[in-house]
């Protein structure tokens, strides 16, 4: 009878114990002071990023669409709340982004932004619409492979010039900044940058245990058999292009949450979060935690910016574009499966010892090995 891989038996215990952990211990030990403000502001940033690298694996790792253009969606969650926050600022006048381009009065897009409810809705429908359109056209035309990346890629980097014009009154290249409330409370105080920080970690483990239900499913036998042979999915008579827009909305909403959150806990969101190469890093996350396993990304999320902390911090700082690219070739060559698939190749390294021992015995040793 075969064994039970080992990260199959330890993984639901271990994501039992890092839910308890993000949720109530770490919160816990801030309040306490055994965590620092910044530390703690940190790993919210880390789990946002690690929501947005589950919005990725749910594309690339079960259904084979390698997106180049989440940083798009996250970007555009983060840009809504930060519409709203603005509006919480107050005072006379308008801000300087207005400004600099002659507006005297708030542009009429911005009233609705009072309300904090109508922003939670734009979060989820405005990236979700763009989804739905761009996703539509996509895959209705049967555009798959290279070209979607290449078309993810190239609508971000045509959304990115377009947020960095003055003209579209969003800031421009300085974005939104200067926040100083939310819901009421100040987001200066850290009981607020706390309950950020708890808000998140929620998020993650809804994220992931709606992954995992999504993907365990009927609904992700046929997303991976779409990964793995799209004609033959089509030859069984299900309509493809519905699956992969259905993951594709999802995967951009979860995105956008993950952005609504990381904008207020970093107080500050600018087109330069849109850009290409912020997708592209994202990607790396997915590759070096094990894509198609939900629980990875987030491993290569949280490592990963962990690392960037710390290089950027010395005189490393100059050398951190080759690290990081150092380390996905690593991967690739080494770690096919990133870290999550490590367990699995120690396994397979000591099986194939084991078997090479036994074959170099001689008959009378196999013999003897047998016996009782």
């Amino acid at each position: 009878m075969n064994k039970q891989p080992l990260t199959s038996r330890v993984q639901l215990p271990l994501l039992i114990f890092s839910a308890v952990f993000l949720v109530v211990i770490m919160p816990m030990l801030n309040s306490f002071g055994y965590i620092s403000d910044f530390t703690l502001g940190n790993w919210g940033k880390y789990l946002c990023y690690g929501i947005l690298a589950i919005s990725i694996d749910l594309l690339w790792g079960y259904t084979g669409l390698l997106c180049l253009g989440q940083a798009l969606f996250f970007t555009l969650g983060g840009y809504m709340m930060g519409m709203h926050l603005m509006r919480m600022i107050g005072g006379e006048g308008v801000p300087t982004f207005l400004s600099m381009v002659g507006r005297t009065t708030w542009p009429s897009f911005f009233g609705p932004f009072t309300s904090f409810p109508f922003a939670l809705a734009m979060i989820v429908l405005v990236p979700g619409i763009i989804a739905a359109i761009f996703g539509y056209l996509a895959f209705r035309s049967r555009i798959k492979g290279v070209y979607f990346s290449i078309l993810t890629q190239a609508l971000t980097y045509g959304a990115a010039l377009l947020f960095f014009r003055n003209e579209l009154l969003m800031g421009g290249n300085n974005g939104f900044t200067d926040f100083r409330t939310l819901l009421g409370f100040s987001l200066r105080d850290i009981s607020t940058k706390r309950g950020l920080y708890i808000a998140t970690a929620i998020l993650l483990v809804a994220v992931v245990a709606g992954c995992k239900w999504l993907t365990n499913s009927r609904f992700g036998l046929i997303q991976r058999a779409i990964r793995d042979s799209e004609n033959r999915v089509l030859f069984s008579g299900y309509a493809t292009a519905n699956f992969k827009l259905f993951i594709f909305v999802i995967s951009a909403v979860i995105a956008s949450l993950a952005g609504a959150l990381f904008v207020p806990q970093v107080g500050i969101i600018n087109p330069s979060e849109m850009e290409t190469g912020k997708s592209l890093e994202a990607v790396v996350w997915v590759a070096l935690g094990g894509r198609g396993t939900i629980v990875g990304p987030i491993a290569g999320a949280i490592s990963v910016n962990v690392l960037k902390s710390w290089a950027s911090s010395g005189a490393t700082a100059d050398f951190w574009p080759l690290i990081l690219g150092g380390s996905f070739v690593l991967v690739v060559l080494f770690m096919p499966k990133g870290i999550m698939g490590i367990p699995g190749q120690i396994q397979s390294l000591l099986h194939r010892l084991k078997k090479k021992e036994a074959d170099a015995l001689s008959p009378s040793e196999k013999s003897a090995a047998t016996d009782p």
